[in-house]
């Protein structure tokens, strides 16, 4: 038995000799997406932080990188990579930044548009709810959905700023863009040295801001959402632990995770005898937000403000639930999918236990259009593998 085995061992035994603990009160009053929506509407709700990871890139269309599946990684396969990941080591990319740039050109902001769960956060943060949103992505969708730079954290960088890796010169996002589509290695003016988009490789520590923001933002945290992340990758899946013992967890995730573990001893906790605040609604994150957004009487204001601010990027059109959402008029909130094409939550969607109910739409919708379920489900447009899309 190795070391961890023995600690793990000697923890559990501590655990079941512990006496129980007695929980706090039920801090919503159910435990699904109308509880949720009952406790935004009171006064207890005015400091809302959001997590969220490659759940929300994959379904505005940014490729899997490591799907032998997609054209992007095939186009990799000439580089001679060890491994896909290699393109986020900074010792390789030292040695040889042609294969991120080549990465970088499918990857780089203008060539997405936000989605429907973009524009939640943003209609949060317009309504004056929004304390912060923390991402694992990197591809500054927060920002194009409106979203002001103090209100975003992004724990892995993004293409936002980028430095010369020798000199520390900055520059700006258009200034290496420029390179990049020129099929240039964008090099230091000062130095000659390998100008880098500011995105955390392995091997490099995350922000300052990350750190900082933490340490101020959680414990003044009344409602925390996770969208789209199955949160493995640490520190960030550790955030979770951070708000106060009575503050209401969201993950809208089409599985659970974010459970106690040797690293996270305060994990979301959905088993009915044990919960007092977690809600697990298993949706697509799109589908998940226009719900909750329904239940809020938010859904003809969210919808508008998805087909208004989309109309206004010139990007590759890509199918989303976004898109779909804007396709035909609103309409009011009904037991099964409305004339959008987007089930929406409606006052039967909770069985007697208070459980949610079975999302009304088909359950092929649940895959973006253009993808197969197989697919969906190896990258998980949930989030299951949030490194896809941004390093750890």
């Amino acid at each position: 038995m190795d070391f961890f085995e023995q600690l793990r061992a000697m923890m559990s035994l501590e655990s079941a000799n512990a006496e129980p603990r007695e929980l706090p009160p039920p801090q919503l009053d159910s435990f699904d997406l109308k509880g949720i929506a009952t406790f935004m509407k009171s006064d207890k709700c005015k400091n809302v932080i959001v997590m969220t990871g490659a759940g929300l890139s994959t379904a505005a269309g940014i490729p899997d990188f490591r799907s032998p599946n997609t054209g992007l990684y095939h186009n990799l396969q000439k580089y001679n990579l060890d491994a896909p990941e290699s393109i986020f080591s900074i010792e390789f990319f030292k040695n040889n930044p042609k294969p991120f740039y080549e990465l970088a050109k499918e990857l780089y902001p203008g060539n997405f548009k936000p989605t429907t769960s973009h524009y939640f956060i943003r209609l949060l943060a317009d309504k004056g709810l929004l304390q912060r949103i923390y991402t694992q992505n990197i591809d500054t969708l927060e920002r194009m959905a409106g979203m002001s730079d103090d209100k975003v954290v992004e724990a892995h960088g993004s293409f936002s700023t980028a430095h010369c890796i020798m000199c520390k010169e900055e520059y700006s996002q258009d200034w290496v863009k420029e390179k990049v589509f020129a099929d240039e290695i964008p090099k230091c003016t000062v130095c000659e040295g390998c100008v880098k988009p500011d995105i955390v490789f392995f091997g490099e520590s995350l922000p300052e801001r990350f750190h900082s923001s933490m340490m101020e933002d959680f414990p003044k945290c009344d409602l925390l959402i996770i969208m789209g992340t199955s949160l493995v990758v640490h520190p960030f899946a550790g955030l979770i632990g951070r708000v106060s013992e009575t503050c209401p967890r969201l993950l809208i995730n089409r599985e659970k995770a974010g459970g106690s573990s040797f690293f996270n001893s305060n994990g979301l906790v959905f088993t009915e005898e044990e919960n007092y605040r977690d809600v697990f609604h298993q949706d697509d994150c799109d589908l998940g937000c226009l719900k909750l957004a329904a239940l809020m009487g938010w859904k003809d204001e969210l919808v508008d403000l998805v087909k208004l601010e989309q109309s206004k990027l010139s990007v590759r059109e890509r199918p989303s639930y976004a898109a779909q959402a804007c396709a035909a008029p609103a309409a009011p909130i009904a037991s099964s999918a409305d004339t959008s094409g987007v089930a929406v939550a409606s006052d039967d969607t909770t069985d007697s236990k208070g459980t949610d109910a079975e999302a009304s739409a088909p359950k092929q919708q649940l895959a973006p259009e253009g993808k197969s379920e197989e697919a969906a489900g190896a990258d998980s447009t949930s989030g299951s593998k949030e490194e896809e899309t941004s390093p750890p």
